[in-house]
């Protein structure tokens, strides 16, 4: 069984358990423990999820009022992992604050905060974890997640999705495409097209593993890294 690392989170049980449903085994890591080498040389995959601020400094920007930092330590760690796992090519799926984490590892910046930094924003933040119905967002044909969401995607372009975040991509990173949108121009979804499996979303598929909504994210992931073990 393929080994996802699932990097810390204040409400991990929706992660593990959307794995688990997509036949993989989580590994929680957090700071403090190994090294990201060390994580990624005993696992097939990696997982970046939701939590607090990437703080600015990390992409040259002073922090916005709304700032809200992430637990200690853990921007330098996860912007660490992301790095390796790029660099390695282990198969990653990075989830709403992971999506941003991976962007700024890679040298892309961030909207500090949508509601007053993006003119006609959308509701981004809307608090029931299970709400399906936020908004919409266009999907890029041809890219991995219009082929791993093609079941619920309207006219092959459009799905709706939650919505739990007040910051966003800003400038994709070199070598990533942006690959979702939602109507206000807000990036919902970033890739790297030469790695076998590099998908980042803003909005939160793990909340649905009830229902099975997005499931098929976690079992890309999940696939990605039982071909990665097999070599």
């Amino acid at each position: 069984m393929a080994l996802i690392a699932i990097g810390q989170n204040r409400k991990m049980e929706d992660y593990l358990e959307s794995v688990r449903r997509a036949g993989g085994e989580p590994v929680e890591v957090v700071v403090g423990g190994e090294t990201p080498e060390q994580i990624l040389s005993r696992v097939d995959a990696l997982m970046l999820t939701g939590g607090g601020d990437v703080d600015p400094k990390l992409y040259g920007e002073a922090r916005h009022d709304t700032f809200q930092a992430a637990e200690t330590g853990r921007d330098d760690f996860e912007i660490a992992l992301a790095r390796a796992a790029v660099a390695t090519g282990i198969p990653l799926l990075a989830i709403c604050r992971g999506m941003q984490v991976l962007n700024v590892a890679m040298g892309g910046t961030l909207v500090q905060d949508i509601p007053s930094q993006v003119t006609g924003a959308l509701e981004h933040s809307v608090p029931q974890p299970r709400a399906g119905n936020a908004h919409e967002v266009w999907v890029s044909k041809g890219s991995k997640i219009a082929t791993l969401l093609a079941d619920h995607m309207e006219d092959g372009e459009t799905c709706h999705v939650n919505s739990r975040h007040h910051q966003s991509v800003k400038q994709a990173a070199k070598g990533f495409e942006v690959t979702a949108t939602s109507p206000d121009g807000v990036i919902e979804a970033i890739e790297k097209p030469d790695a076998p499996f590099c998908v980042a979303v803003q909005w939160h598929p793990e909340n649905f593993w009830r229902t099975g909504e997005f499931r098929e994210l976690f079992e890309g992931l999940v696939q990605a890294a039982t071909t990665a073990k097999k070599r």
